[in-house]
């Protein structure tokens, strides 16, 4: 398996200070650096990387992505609860952008993705860990999943996309490395094979410090919140 090549780049600080006034936020948070310039928000900076060719536009609305519609099969693994805070970017600051669809998707424990076809498998016509929320009035949507598997040549990943009016941002979403140690050495994700590690992987190594997801314990599994802005 193996993504396209990253697309997009990362603004520049001057690029996004420029676009937010200046670095005023009117109405916003502000924050300074220890020099007293200002700092960028954290909405701000998120690269667009890769689609990759494992996106299927199942248009499944559903929080709990873990299942098949078709079969009712819950794929197994750790639990993680992932929830995404969109917002606008502009002169005003940041500020909450509800009705923006997100959609997510990834491999299961053992790498594999659903509804495509490859040299690992045959998945066409099962939807399991894909779906789509619609951000509420905070600019929120979440979801149930699962933390992800590996497979050779690319690091641990969840996929994303955010889609508003006729524009969209497609970026991915990565792990810490220690953490994917203690929980891929175990059931369900046990396998034999050699894991890339976030530094070697071609994509991460394009933005993807900015797009690590920070998790805490949450029962048996982990929960996470990402900030994402748009500059619509």
């Amino acid at each position: 398996m193996d993504d396209d090549r990253p697309v997009g780049r990362i603004l520049s600080r001057r690029e996004v200070l420029a676009m937010l006034g200046m670095g005023g936020l009117v109405g916003g948070p502000r924050a300074t650096t220890q020099g007293g310039s200002a700092a960028l928000p954290a909405c701000v900076v998120r690269p667009a990387l890769t689609e990759g060719p494992y996106f299927v536009d199942v248009q499944l609305n559903r929080s709990d992505i873990r299942s098949d519609p078709a079969s009712g099969v819950v794929k197994p693994g750790v639990p993680l609860s992932l929830r995404f805070v969109v917002t606008r970017v502009s002169p005003a600051g940041c500020v909450p952008l509800p009705g923006a669809m997100v959609d997510i998707w990834q491999c299961d424990a053992q790498g594999m993705y659903s509804g495509v076809r490859d040299r690992y498998g045959d998945t066409r016509g099962q939807k399991w860990l894909r779906g789509y929320q619609i951000t509420d009035a905070q600019g929120v949507a979440q979801f149930t999943t699962i933390y992800p598997g590996w497979y050779p040549g690319r690091t641990v990943h969840i996929h994303f996309k955010i889609r508003y009016q006729n524009r969209d941002f497609t970026s991915q979403l990565f792990f810490d490395d220690a953490l994917s140690d203690r929980i891929l050495a175990s059931p369900p994700y046990a396998k034999a094979g050699t894991r890339t590690r976030n530094a070697n992987d071609s994509i991460y190594r394009n933005g993807g410090n900015q797009l690590l997801l920070k998790l805490v314990q949450s029962g048996e599994g982990y929960a996470g919140t990402f900030d994402v802005g748009l500059d619509l």
